[in-house]
C-alpha cells in the first residue's frame, strides 16, 4: 500500500495529501516542539512543512516505506531556517529600546513557564552538538526512527547515522549525569504517544540505539 500512497502523493492527490497530514502531522509537531521548545514556532513547523511536501512531491520514490521519513527530513530543515530566522529578529530586536516586561502570573501558565525553563536548560545541552549529531538524535531518540529510516529521512548512509548517533549520546550522556539535563515532572493520566515530551531524560539519553 506504501507505494500506492507514494503515487497518490507524487500526482498531488489532495487526499493523499489529507491522509498524509492526518497520519503524520503530530509526528512533525512533536519534532518541531522538542527542537525549538515553542508551541507556536512548533505549528508553523507543521504548516510548513506540509506546504514544502506538497512542493517536493515529485521528487518522492516510486517504491519505499512510509513517507514520515521523508516528511520529519522535511520538518529538519523547515526548524533550521525558522530557527535562522528567529535568531535574526532576535539579534534586531535587541538593538531596539528596550519597554518594561509586565510578568503573567495566572495560575494556568505556571506549567507552560517551569516547562519553557527545562527547554532552554535541554536546549543549552543540545547547543553542544554539532547539527548533524542533532539531527539524527531528534529522528532516532525523539521520533523513533531506526537508523535505516534516518538514514533515508537524511539522505546519508546508515553507518554515518549510527557515528552520529554515538557522538550524540557520548556527549549528552555525560551532561546527564553531571546533572545538566532537565527531568521534567510526569503529567498523570496522559499517553506518551499524546503530548511532546518536555524535555530528555537520562534514560532516552543512555538507552542503545533503535
Amino acid at each position: 500500500m506504501d507505494h500506492i500512497q507514494r503515487a497518490r502523493v507524487r500526482a498531488g492527490d489532495p487526499d493523499a495529501f489529507g491522509m498524509l497530514f492526518d497520519d503524520y502531522a503530530r509526528a512533525v509537531y512533536n519534532l518541531a516542539f522538542r527542537l525549538t521548545g515553542n508551541w507556536s514556532t512548533a505549528e508553523e513547523v507543521v504548516s510548513l512543512t506540509f506546504l514544502e511536501a506538497w512542493r517536493l512531491r515529485g521528487r518522492v520514490a516510486p517504491a519505499g516505506g512510509p513517507l514520515r521519513p521523508w516528511l520529519l527530513g522535511i520538518a529538519l530543515n523547515v526548524t533550521r531556517n525558522l530557527t535562522r530566522a528567529a535568531r535574526r529578529h532576535q539579534a534586531a530586536l535587541s538593538r531596539l529600546p528596550g519597554e518594561e516586561a509586565v510578568p503573567d502570573f495566572a495560575d494556568e501558565l505556571a506549567g507552560r513557564i517551569d516547562d519553557s525553563a527545562a527547554l532552554r536548560r535541554l536546549a543549552a545541552g543540545l547547543a553542544t552538538l554539532r547539527p548533524a549529531e542533532r539531527d539524527v538524535l531528534a529522528l532516532c531518540v525523539w521520533s523513533g526512527l531506526d537508523y535505516a529510516e534516518a538514514a533515508s529521512a537524511l539522505g546519508i548512509p546508515v553507518g554515518t547515522v549510527r557515528s552520529r548517533l554515538s557522538r550524540a549520546r557520548d556527549k549528552l550522556r555525560a551532561q546527564a549525569v553531571a546533572g545538566e539535563l532537565p527531568r521534567p515532572p510526569a503529567e498523570p493520566g496522559v499517553h506518551p504517544a499524546d503530548r511532546a515530551d518536555r524535555g530528555l531524560t537520562a534514560r532516552q539519553v543512555q538507552e542503545d540505539a533503535p
